[in-house]
């Protein structure tokens, strides 16, 4: 065999290498783009909810410090997805401004920001009539800027994973605590109306972004010290 018979004959195994080797590459490449696609529409959906939550804060936010995204997506949770302000305001009568009822004719829905988060609704009782009203606790930040009366994060996830009220408002009764405790079967360590179990499916990160943006929201103040919906926002 002559040496340009040999050299096309390994043109054209090299050839024919590279193209079964660019072929085969096709799917993976094709995969790659989709993936690459899909995780920049997750992004773009990410920054549509954070930058929704900018908008939907109802009150002004205290930012320094803080981490936009994180805030951002809080809100999203807070005020656009679960309605937090709808149980842990004072209620009804004072969740919105006057004239300012979306559930009356021509009026629309703008927050009082003078109850905004902090607590103070009535639910009743969960039992007989001689259990306590559950009252809906203040979740604003106090003078140390962390939110629910100066909770820390750990505190807080460990509340929406557990349900635990480290409060202990309504603890089980027994022969030293007759009064504003609950009898068995139900569980005194437990927040009974707050729907712990169906939030401690968020992961650490939404927590964490919920937590963030309670640090941002104005203190409010209600009650006296050792009221459970007390909060020293400081000078």
């Amino acid at each position: 065999m002559n040496s340009k018979r040999l050299r096309w004959l390994t043109l054209s195994v090299l050839s024919a290498t590279a193209f079964l080797l660019f072929v085969g590459n096709l799917p993976t490449r094709a995969a790659d783009q989709q993936q690459g696609a899909s995780s920049d529409q997750q992004q773009g959906t990410i920054d549509a909810r954070v930058q929704i939550g900018l908008d939907a804060a109802p009150v002004p936010l205290n930012m320094a410090g803080k981490n936009r995204a994180l805030v951002g997506l809080g809100s999203y949770y807070v005020n656009v997805v679960g309605d937090c302000n709808g149980c842990h305001s004072a209620g009804p009568q004072t969740e919105y401004l006057p004239g300012n009822d979306p559930y009356f004719r021509g009026q629309t829905a703008e927050i009082n920001p003078a109850t905004y988060l902090g607590g103070g609704r009535d639910f009743g009782k969960v039992g007989p009539p001689s259990t306590p009203d559950i009252i809906s606790r203040n979740l604003t930040p106090d003078k140390t800027g962390m939110p629910e009366g100066g909770r820390t994060f750990d505190e807080f996830r460990q509340i929406i994973r557990t349900g635990v009220d480290l409060d202990n408002v309504h603890p089980n009764c027994n022969l030293i605590v007759t009064t504003n405790c609950f009898n068995a079967p139900v569980d005194g360590s437990l927040l009974q109306i707050m729907p712990w179990p169906t939030l401690s499916k968020l992961s650490d990160y939404d927590l964490l972004a919920i937590y963030t943006y309670l640090s941002t929201i104005p203190c409010l103040s209600h009650g006296n010290p050792g009221d459970v919906l007390y909060n020293d926002c400081g000078p």
